[in-house]
């Protein structure tokens, strides 16, 4: 329910392609350092959201998704559930066309709202194992 695969196929090929990473700093231990390279070897843009706003993957960061100056398709989460559902509050009010969450990140009712808000969201599941499976 909260990964059909026409969802995710959509996000990953034709949601667009500049994609927020909330939660990727220049700790190349963390996931997010690792899911973000992955995205941008399948072309995405990466736009780095962190507190402490760090330059990753040659993109400048920003402290939060209402700092970007640009508008961007896709929110990927990479922070505990607990804050999940702020993120994705986040997102819909700077006009982002979907919100994924990473593996464990689950957040019921942000779902909810989210979809009800008209995005597409995925929650659960890592694009970096999914975009592979679609090919170029």
């Amino acid at each position: 329910m909260y990964a059909d695969a026409e969802m995710i196929r959509r996000i990953l090929r034709e949601t667009g392609d500049t994609w927020a990473v909330v939660g990727l700093s220049d700790n190349r231990s963390r996931a997010a350092y690792g899911v973000a390279e992955v995205l941008q070897r399948f072309g995405k843009r990466v736009v780095p959201v962190h507190p402490k706003a760090e330059r990753v993957h040659g993109e400048d960061g920003y402290a939060s998704l209402a700092d970007i100056p640009f508008p961007v398709d896709v929110v990927d989460v990479f922070v505990n559930s607990d804050l999940a559902g702020g993120v994705a509050d986040e997102a819909v009010a700077v006009g982002a066309k979907a919100v994924w969450f990473q593996l464990g990140v689950i957040d019921t009712e942000a779902y909810d709202r989210t979809r009800a808000a008209g995005l597409d969201m995925i929650m659960d599941r890592c694009p970096a194992i999914e975009i592979p499976a679609l090919g170029r």
